[in-house]
């Protein structure tokens, strides 16, 4: 049976080549902005042609990750339109239902003053 010491292949190229993807995917795995549980994948390939005269065969050596992608980002849009103009109207609200305080809102409007009270009934303004 034929021994191929697969670090030394090409000069150890196929090494340095595997080295490379095995960094790519475990910093892909480390990445919070990536599903944990997708799975990774390092594939090696090794093509062999060989000549007419079957006396020599060019070896074609390559290496590639398949990467978990990166999540997406996710917004709301509160859409409406202006009855009287038409004007079409976009607010993007996140997580934060469209109208609803958050805490920062609060802390905002009384910075002017040595309080930390907070004065309800608030009136919002669109932008």
């Amino acid at each position: 049976m034929l021994h191929v010491d697969l670090s030394e292949l090409a000069g150890g190229q196929l090494q340095e080549k595997f080295d490379r993807e095995i960094t790519k995917v475990i910093q892909n795995m480390q990445d919070p902005n990536t599903p944990y549980g997708d799975s990774r994948k390092i594939t090696i390939t090794v093509s062999f042609k060989q000549t007419e005269m079957r006396d020599d065969a060019k070896v074609d050596i390559s290496v590639s990750s398949k990467l978990a992608s990166v999540i997406s980002a996710k917004t709301y849009f509160a859409l409406g339109k202006d009855l009287k103009t038409g004007e079409v109207l976009v607010s993007e609200y996140g997580r934060q239902i469209p109208g609803q305080m958050s805490i920062a809102d609060v802390a905002g409007e009384d910075e002017e003053t040595e309080s930390s009270e907070a004065r309800f009934p608030r009136v919002l303004k669109a932008k």
